[in-house]
């Protein structure tokens, strides 16, 4: 019993002396790796900053800028209170001015909004210019777009007239060209006053008030009565052209109808002379009884009264048979 449990006691002493300090050692080792790999990702996460798509970082060194990163990735830079970043937002921005009560060139009031769509450009200047004005507060610089949009439609409504920017006509409004305007002032302002870049400028609603509505309906009513004046005096034009062309046409064919009638007279008068000088010749007595019949009916009508010797010229042939030339006989 005894050598047995000196036995124990000598394996169990020899176990302990010979692998305590290996796994002492192992530990050791391993907390000191696990400590360095803290310390290099504390450096790590003090050197490097992460560019994000879309945005841009600015690297500023006590305060001043002192580079700017635009390309997603990441950038080193010294630890921080040396040098910090600020990031600066790339997408694309929208902001609307809501109703604004504005004049137009014919003296008249309408409520316009709009919308202006914007983002700040990729170049350094762009972004460091931004930084400045607005501290890189897409907020801010919204706000002061809108300012900016309200005061230019104002003046640039002015330049348009109602039937311009309203009408049942597509080919009359003129809203692109208002837009466009709106655009050119703008551009420049919003470049180098906040060095953001203006994409779009559009009308996002356009109304009337009331008395805009009523004149704008007298107006029309007016418009549309003068339309109809024109076209009724256009119509009362030609139908007197018309008139005056039938008119001469008329008078045209009268004339030559008369002429045409008179030389047909003429010639029947001719005619007639003719045939009146072969009865002369042929039988003195029919031709005076046949001028005197000619004379009676013309100048005698079924109103007429005449109060005349029977036996007188030309009312003679009336009351006496014309005397027959004697019939020459053939007998001995």
């Amino acid at each position: 019993m005894n050598d047995q449990s000196h036995h124990h006691h000598d394996h169990g002493h020899d176990h302990g002396h010979d692998h305590g300090p290996q796994t002492q050692g192992g530990s050791r080792r391993l907390r000191m790796a696990i400590a360095g790999a803290l310390v290099v990702v504390a450096i790590l996460a003090a050197t490097l900053a992460v560019v994000p798509q879309g945005t841009a970082l600015v690297v500023t060194r006590f305060g001043n800028p002192v580079r700017v990163e635009v390309s997603p990735g990441l950038v080193w830079r010294l630890p921080a209170p040396v040098e910090r970043t600020v990031a600066v937002d790339l997408r694309l921005h929208t902001t609307a001015t809501g109703l604004h009560d504005v004049g137009t060139k014919d003296g008249l009031r309408i409520q316009i909004a709009a919308f202006a769509a914007w983002r700040v450009p990729g170049q350094p200047d762009a972004i460091l210019g931004y930084l400045r004005a607005v501290r890189g507060d897409a907020d801010e610089a919204a706000g002061h777009l809108r300012s900016f949009l309200g005061s230019a439609l104002e003046t640039e409504a002015s330049r348009f007239a109602l039937s311009e920017l309203v009408n049942t006509d597509p080919a009359q409004v003129r809203l692109d060209a208002l837009e466009q305007a709106l655009v050119k002032r703008l551009a420049e302002q919003a470049r180098a006053t906040y060095g953001v870049e203006l994409v779009q400028v559009g009308i996002e609603r356009l109304g009337l008030p009331e008395s805009t509505i009523k004149v704008t309906v007298e107006r029309m009513i007016a418009e549309r009565q003068t339309a109809a004046a024109e076209r009724k005096a256009k119509g009362a034009q030609l139908a007197a052209e018309i008139n005056q062309a039938a008119f001469r046409d008329s008078r045209i064919v009268i004339a030559q109808a008369q002429e045409e009638a008179s030389a047909v007279e003429a010639k029947a008068r001719t005619e007639a002379a003719a045939i009146y000088a072969k009865a002369h010749a042929a039988d003195p007595e029919l031709y005076a009884f046949l001028r005197g019949l000619d004379t009676l009916e013309q100048i005698i009508t079924s109103g007429t009264r005449l109060v005349l010797r029977t036996d007188a010229a030309p009312f003679k042939a009336l009351v006496e048979a014309p005397v027959l030339p004697a019939v020459k006989s053939d007998k001995p």
